[in-house]
């Protein structure tokens, strides 16, 4: 039997023997949305259950963006761009792209380029060092007493704006949401905690 697995970019394919019993689970299609970058701007807009995002962040607020590391195949060129353009009342320079890394190595400036493109000239882009003390704050202790230690840049932001997806991860249940900051904006006390 031969299965093509959908593993990194070009697959992955799989012989096996014609005598085993093998059931292939496979995902149900979903069609795309003939329109994804309207589809996050109408969500950007008008959220369920909370103000519109331009709404939340006052002028002189400092905003930080957290996008997920090389390893999630996020689609950051509509994410970012999208976010980018309900923040158009703040200057530049009040807005950082955060790159969540947990303990994942830093990306290189073409691996950069890759997931946010442009974005890398025109906005100040930090990568979070989980294994650089220097780097992070002690924001206080949880409640079994393991310290809380996360990137300083992105604690001092007065808004937080964790961007990304939720999926499966194979070692910690389910990657997104709060994860954009524990473990991808934490120090490595904290992750290893």
């Amino acid at each position: 039997m031969h299965i093509e697995l959908a593993y990194g970019r070009h697959g992955l394919p799989l012989d096996l023997p014609d005598d085993w019993h093998v059931t292939v689970v496979a995902p149900r299609y979903v069609p795309a949305l003939p329109d994804p970058a309207g589809a996050l701007t109408e969500a950007l807009r008008a959220p369920r259950q909370a103000p519109p995002l331009a709404e939340c962040i006052r002028p002189g607020d400092r905003v930080g963006i957290v996008f997920s590391d090389i390893t999630r195949a996020t689609p950051h060129h509509l994410i970012l761009p999208a976010v980018l353009a309900e923040l158009q009342h703040l200057p530049r320079a009040h807005i950082t792209l955060f790159n969540a890394l947990g303990t994942h190595r830093l990306n290189t400036d073409a691996e950069l380029r890759g997931m946010i493109g442009g974005l890398v000239d025109e906005y100040r882009v930090v990568q979070n060092d989980a294994f650089d003390p220097a780097t992070q704050v002690r924001l206080g202790t949880t409640q079994r007493g393991h310290d809380i230690w996360l990137n300083g840049e992105i604690a001092e932001c007065d808004v937080k704006v964790l961007t990304g997806f939720i999926e499966p991860h194979f070692f910690a249940g389910f990657s997104g949401g709060g994860k954009a900051l524990m473990p991808g904006m934490a120090g490595q006390r904290t992750v290893l905690g």
